[in-house]
């Protein structure tokens, strides 16, 4: 189910905040860190994970894996990595939505606010488009995130 709270629909899906099951918890997509910020009610420079639909677009934002990582990060399913100051997780969308499938990249944080739990009022409120199947939305556990380089990786969750 596609919900849409625009009377221009679909106008500039790059700066609207969308609420969707991701592939590991509920979430919130959009290509507007800002937006994605004041809602959170988090600092604008603490960063956001960027999930890419799928390698090709990982490659065109000129991410570069180190060689050694390279066969982990292909694998990895449900993780985050960080190299140097970018954070990025390849993700496919586990909705059948068009929509999702036309956003190359988007960045995406868990739906509450700062610190707190899932609250669907509060995210429903807050949200553009609101993107359901028959199961619903349900908060789960976060991706695992790792810092990587050429050397070594830690696991920082």
């Amino acid at each position: 189910m596609d919900n849409i709270n625009s009377t221009t629909r679909f106008s500039d899906i790059t700066q609207k905040i969308i609420l969707t099951q991701t592939d590991t918890t509920v979430g919130f997509l959009s290509q507007n860190g800002t937006k994605l910020a004041q809602i959170k009610s988090r600092p604008p420079t603490k960063p956001f994970i960027k999930v890419y639909k799928n390698f090709k677009s990982l490659a065109y934002d000129k991410v570069r894996i180190p060689n050694k990582q390279k066969n982990r990060v292909r694998r990895a399913k449900q993780s985050s990595f960080i190299i140097k100051t970018r954070s990025f997780r390849v993700a496919h969308p586990i909705l059948q939505s068009t929509l999702l499938q036309n956003l190359s990249w988007s960045y995406s944080t868990s739906a509450n606010e700062s610190g707190k739990k899932f609250l669907r009022n509060f995210c429903e409120e807050k949200a553009d488009i609101i993107i359901e199947d028959k199961i619903g939305l349900f908060e789960n556990k976060a991706s695992k995130l790792y810092k990587i380089n050429n050397k070594k990786i830690v696991r920082l969750r």
